[in-house]
């Protein structure tokens, strides 16, 4: 009685019996490619080509099913053109659209030449009190932009008077302009109170 061996995803298996193989075989353990040996032989083969495990493959399916057929695609036919109630044979040019697709107003309009972006529409009034970020930033420059919404201004003015001096001047002016209205809108889009 010969010892089989066939190699399978954790390496070289065996020794088995025949009557092993065959269950192995029948269970699609050992597939037509996986390789086997048995005492006798001179190298390894795939279990198809063995001789002594050939008939055990004649009634079994291969492995791997077959690839699904292609998918077929056909020209669509040429429709002939509807006159929607018009006359036969007659054809009209489609209309131009009366509304354009895009808004021609964004929400925003331009940004001011001071600030933020001045909204297309009523916005919501802030709690915020211009009085109070005017004078906040006439007597601390930025603190009042700071104070609105408008860090980065802010930060920017507390930092060229601190290092520079001149901060003081354009955040003196800049006071000014909110006190008198310049500034309608926080920096969060909200409508200043008057």
């Amino acid at each position: 009685m010969a010892d089989w061996y066939y190699i399978g995803h954790y390496g070289q298996l065996g020794p088995l019996t025949r009557e092993q193989i065959d269950e192995l075989v029948q269970g699609g353990v050992i597939a037509r490619d996986t390789y086997v040996w048995y005492t006798g032989m001179s190298d390894w083969l795939p279990a198809e080509r063995c001789p002594d495990l050939l008939s055990l493959f004649v009634n079994t399916a291969p492995t791997s099913p077959p690839p699904p057929p292609a998918p077929r695609f056909e020209p669509a036919a040429p429709t002939q053109p509807r006159s929607y109630g018009l006359e036969p044979g007659f054809m009209s040019a489609p209309q131009a659209p009366t509304q354009s697709v895009f808004p021609t107003q964004s929400p925003y309009a331009s940004p001011s030449p001071y600030g933020s972006y001045q909204p297309a529409f009523s916005a919501t009034r802030s709690d915020k009190s211009r009085a109070l970020g005017g004078i906040l930033n006439l007597v601390i420059p930025g603190l009042g932009r700071m104070y609105l919404g408008y860090g980065a201004i802010g930060a920017l003015q507390l930092v060229s008077f601190l290092c520079m001096g001149i901060g003081f001047v354009w955040s003196f002016i800049d006071g000014i302009l909110i006190l008198t209205g310049g500034l309608k809108f926080d920096g969060y889009g909200r409508e200043l109170p008057e």
